[in-house]
């Protein structure tokens, strides 16, 4: 590597190493194969290192910088916001919603971090696509004016009507066909990958990621599921099913955000005898958001018991009508995310999304539903960490400087998705080199 590239080098390392060191010693195979995923693409890296964004933005942590005042800069934020963290999920109502997803790096900071974040991956998008920088400029802009476009319909007091979410009745294009492919899964039909009958019974197919658990493990497992029961909301509570434990695996974590941290899937008896309605949850040890390593105010560390809580209370507050089996729990005294196993789950897929006019109208569609998920996450929350409303505060703080925002986040764009870029070779050259401890 050249000089500059190689002190870049040394300093991607020693992020890397605060935000992942212990996970890779526990477990450095997970990582080898989270970091190949990482090295396919600029996006994949830009997907992996949140720690390293927010690492080159630090300057702002004190909450200095353009829209930013005592409020808009610490707000409910999704933290980890790109063009892929987007999709669908079946709400506590029962209704199919096209929306954000994946909160493991929610937290409280400036809500320009989410904003963005975003803007980069469309820069990085972009760039895969052979779309010239005139084009993601516009791209960029146009979801800045339907971020603002919404912020102020919310701050105005809109109704529901107004501005619905995006729903098989309200959605348009890929996230329409999103929607519609979610309709066609079935409960039944996720369960007939992961499980099967034995002795009348369902259970865990062996194999295939499955990892049978010893009976010590088993029961601090059960144990946790216990505790994991009392923080479901009072409805989930008094479910029939919420305690009918059928089966217990092990999971390797999944995805390349998981790496090296424990997971495990827990088997439940369904609304009825019948087998076709049961239900897979998932337990996951949750990770140290990349943002609360630079928001240190102990007002927000202290509101959070475990990562657990902290992952389970920021969706909460930031997804209306989430997930009925979402909570948290305790295992081995770290904290666990817990949810379902949804077969309604699926991410935005980008690869036949190339057409420029579609681009702009789905980037337009999510700056809406950044602007719906900011502004669900307030003092109308139930949770008292944010006590004002987000919406008249990021309203007031844009202004008349609504321009300005769009160029801003064109500006960052750019900027930033070239050095993603960059990053992006000098992390292959690390990781190929044998320069990342415990990988070589």
């Amino acid at each position: 590597m050249a000089a500059q590239d190689d002190g870049r080098g040394e300093e991607m390392l020693g992020v890397l190493d605060a935000a992942f060191g212990e996970l890779l010693e526990a477990d450095p195979a997970a990582f080898r194969v989270k970091f190949r995923k990482m090295a396919a693409s600029a996006f994949a890296f830009y997907r992996g290192t949140a720690c390293l964004f927010y690492h080159d933005l630090r300057g702002e942590a004190a909450g200095e910088g353009p829209f930013l005042d005592e409020r808009t800069a610490r707000v409910w934020i999704h933290g980890d916001l790109h063009a892929e963290n987007f999709g669908t999920y079946m709400d506590a109502t029962g209704r199919l919603i096209f929306n954000v997803n994946d909160f493991d790096e929610a937290y409280v900071g400036p809500f320009t971090w989410d904003l963005k974040r975003f803007a980069a991956s469309v820069a990085l998008i972009g760039y895969t696509k052979a779309l010239s920088d005139d084009v993601i400029s516009d791209l960029v802009r146009a979801y800045a004016a339907a971020y603002r476009e919404r912020i102020a319909a919310l701050a105005g007091g809109a109704r529901d009507d107004e501005v619905p979410p995006f729903t098989l009745d309200t959605a348009r294009g890929p996230l329409l066909d999103a929607l519609r492919h979610a309709r066609a899964r079935t409960r039944f039909g996720l369960l007939e990958t992961m499980t099967e009958i034995r002795d009348f019974e369902r259970r865990f197919t062996p194999g295939g990621g499955a990892i049978e658990l010893d009976e010590a493990t088993r029961a601090t497992v059960l144990a946790a599921f216990e505790g994991y029961v009392a923080t479901l909301p009072a409805s989930g509570r008094t479910q029939p099913d919420a305690r009918r434990v059928k089966d217990v695996v092990g999971r390797r974590g999944i995805g390349i955000g998981s790496a090296g941290l424990r997971s495990f899937n827990i088997l439940l008896e369904g609304n009825s005898d019948a087998l076709e309605n049961d239900v897979v949850i998932y337990v996951k040890q949750a990770q140290t958001p990349a943002v609360s390593r630079h928001i240190t105010e102990e007002r927000v560390r202290s509101y959070f018991t475990h990562e657990g809580h902290r992952t389970v209370i920021s969706q909460r507050a930031l997804q209306a009508h989430a997930d009925p089996w979402l909570g948290w729990t305790e295992l081995d005294g770290a904290g666990q995310l817990v949810a379902e196993v949804s077969p309604y789950a699926i991410d935005l897929d980008w690869s036949d999304i190339d057409d420029p006019a579609q681009i702009a109208a789905v980037v337009a569609d999510l700056g809406r539903a950044t602007a719906t998920m900011h502004a669900a996450a307030d003092d109308e929350s139930g949770h008292s960490l944010v006590p004002f409303s987000t919406e008249r505060a990021i309203d007031a703080a844009i202004g008349d400087g609504a321009a300005g925002l769009a160029e801003l986040l064109v500006d960052f764009a750019h900027a930033y998705g070239s050095r993603a870029r960059a990053d992006h070779q000098v992390f292959v050259d690390l990781f190929r080199n044998g320069r990342i401890p415990g990988l070589s």
